[in-house]
């Protein structure tokens, strides 16, 4: 195991880079836990962590410990979906319901518009409109998941649930983040190729890139070793309280969040994706093609992809797909080109941390120093 800030026994020479240290460190100066970063560039490959693996102690977090990465599940989501695009499996324009009849979806609503979330269906988790007005899904935050965190949920179940409200829009008129998408795009997968989404991504993306710290949970809510504990800090009845959430049913987000990896293993899977061994250029060129309304703190979305100008001074274009659930975060970028990647987990700890002003300045400088020689990166 390397110690933080230490490059492993493989990088190349030079590798101390104390500004990358303190760029990590940042995040857990702000009230996280613990983070472990891993930088592949030019200069070879460094690790490092910051942060502990578990409050009331000081080891650091493991610089290739497991995590949960959320989101970032997506990206290996789509690739799966246009791996068979490719195959001639799946149609990207094709409607839907030509694969799933049974949900009886709106036949405008394509394979395409799942990827790139312009379906206008319904988020189970919740959806959130312009005029303040919440309408809730499942829980996913607060006492209400944490009773329920070890509670599984069917795919189905979850795509009823938002079946069962109306269309946030007409399909293709807008955009907005739905992990309703990715579970129909899961089901679509098991659909067409008669296999568990499990047994496709082992077989067609990490079999082959050799991803053995990868893991498709399901339902189970273990986590193999090495890790940082994560943890989840909410109020109840007016109390506030932490508790570890390390151990999650991850269910309630299926294909759109339930992954687990290292930083090792997300380096290897982004940067063949970015470096076209995954899928025909025409179809990577597909999934970078941003949509024009889902610009954000990660840049635009494409197909299972955000598509980032770091402006002047800079890389240029990097593509990501962050990715978070209760108590874990997970940092992927790359170069078009898939020779410059970043790799992160960040754990939550019991400090009261306010994400939306806290996590995006942290992020910024941390983009700054990885990909723009510490210049301003927007």
């Amino acid at each position: 195991m390397a110690t933080a800030g230490v490059a492993v026994p493989k990088a190349a020479a030079g590798q101390d880079r104390p500004e990358l240290q303190k760029a990590i460190q940042e995040f857990v100066d702000a009230g996280y836990a613990g983070v472990q970063m891993r930088v592949n560039d030019q200069r070879g490959e460094w690790v490092g962590s910051a942060g502990v693996r578990k409050l009331g102690q000081s080891a650091k977090p493991p610089t290739n410990g497991h995590f949960r990465i959320g989101s970032t599940t997506k990206t290996f989501t789509a690739t799966l979906v246009l791996q068979l695009v490719a195959d001639g499996e799946i149609g990207l324009d094709t409607p839907v319901a030509d694969y799933l009849p049974k949900f009886k979806l709106d036949r405008q609503i394509t394979v395409r518009m799942l990827l790139q979330h312009t379906s206008g269906l319904f988020n189970f988790t919740g959806e959130y409109y312009d005029d303040g007005t919440i309408v809730p899904g499942i829980p996913w935050a607060g006492p209400e998941w944490v009773d329920k965190r070890f509670h599984t949920y069917q795919d189905e179940e979850l795509v009823r649930l938002a079946l069962s409200k109306p269309a946030k829009f007409a399909p293709g008129t807008n955009w907005s983040y739905a992990n309703t998408n990715y579970v129909l795009a899961k089901l679509l997968i098991e659909k067409v190729t008669g296999h568990s989404y499990a047994t496709e991504m082992k077989r067609r993306i990490l079999g082959p890139l050799k991803m053995r710290r990868t893991v498709v949970p399901g339902t189970s809510p273990e986590m193999p070793r090495p890790y940082a504990h994560a943890y989840y800090r909410y109020e109840d009845a007016g109390q506030w309280k932490t508790i570890d959430v390390t151990r999650q049913n991850p269910s309630w987000i299926s294909a759109a969040g339930e992954m687990i990896s290292t930083t090792e293993d997300l380096q290897t899977f982004f940067s063949a994706l970015q470096g076209g061994k995954l899928l025909p250029a025409p179809l990577l060129a597909e999934m970078r093609k941003p949509h024009p309304k889902s610009s954000g703190l990660f840049g635009s979305y494409g197909l299972g992809l955000y598509v980032q100008d770091l402006g002047p001074g800079c890389v240029g274009t990097v593509f990501n797909h962050n990715g978070s659930n209760n108590g874990y975060g997970a940092l992927i970028y790359s170069t078009p080109d898939g020779k410059k990647t970043m790799a992160a987990s960040i754990t939550t700890g019991d400090a009261a941390v306010d994400p939306a002003q806290v996590f995006p300045k942290a992020l910024d400088k941390l983009l700054k120093e990885v990909f723009c020689g510490g210049k301003a990166a927007g």
